[in-house]
């Protein structure tokens, strides 16, 4: 009993302690003091402490609201949460920044830093991509109005590999069918792609995995069924040695269909 009321007694000393040791940066934080709050936000800032000088420049927005200071504040205060690579965070104070300053002295560099946080919070092809469309149509948007801008070359790079992810997408989805031995509906689902895009940058695999599929079908079926199927096979064949005649496919493609040819 006497243990329980020592360490009971100890922590209550603890609690009452911590207000005395409040750091330097808790007492900036919670001052009105604005001037310094500015300056340590900065010097936070560049020493690297991103997450801190975030905090200050946050607490800034409702001193310099109104006031020439409000726009920079704003600014860092979004760079200093992508720099601490918070970029979901960032990517919103950048648009709240955009909102209230289209002409800031720092709109240009907060409109590209907007995009590069929506570009880098875009998942792997495996999962949704929900972010990846909304990132395009934002990229698409910045290059109408920047199209000769600093960053435009950038945005051309995020925008062409963004556009590969959900063309690699389209096509693992199709060929789903194909490993799971689904002929039938991996052709299918194969030739859907290219009807959707028929630029995807797979179209070389999409035809390749779409004539295998019809020849396995083929080969699958019930004799009476197998002449008809494999002239579908031959179709994709001739289909694709008359697209990619040099393809690394093509040997395996010419066995396929010779032995075809045979019987």
């Amino acid at each position: 009993m006497r243990k329980s009321t020592f360490l009971t007694a100890a922590v209550l000393l603890l609690v009452l302690a911590v207000p005395a040791c409040k750091s330097q940066y808790d007492k900036i934080l919670e001052s009105n003091d604005t001037d310094a709050k500015y300056e340590a936000a900065f010097a936070y800032f560049n020493a690297g402490k991103y997450n801190r000088a975030a905090q200050l420049f946050e607490s800034l927005t409702m001193l310099t609201n109104g006031t020439e200071r409000y726009d920079t504040v704003m600014y860092y205060l979004g760079l200093s949460n992508y720099s601490y690579k918070d970029y979901y965070t960032a990517e919103t104070n950048f648009q709240q920044y955009l909102t209230y300053f289209p002409q800031g002295d720092f709109s240009d560099m907060a409109a590209f830093l907007r995009i590069d946080c929506l570009y880098r919070a875009t998942l792997r092809y495996e999962l949704d991509q929900t972010a990846t469309y909304t990132a395009i149509n934002a990229i698409g948007e910045y290059l109408e109005s920047h199209p000769s801008g600093a960053n435009a070359d950038i945005c051309r790079h995020y925008i062409q590999e963004l556009g590969e992810r959900l063309d690699r997408k389209a096509f693992e989805n199709a060929r789903l069918y194909y490993k799971m031995e689904d002929y039938l509906a991996a052709r299918v689902a194969l030739k859907n792609v290219l009807k959707d895009d028929a630029d995807n940058v797979f179209r070389e695999e999409i035809l390749y995995y779409s004539a295998m599929s019809s020849y396995k079908y083929a080969e699958m079926s019930v004799r009476e069924k197998q002449k008809e199927r494999f002239l579908v096979f031959q179709d994709d064949y001739l289909n694709f040695i008359g697209e990619y005649p040099e393809s690394e496919h093509r040997k395996e493609l010419d066995a396929l269909y010779a032995k075809v040819k045979e019987n």
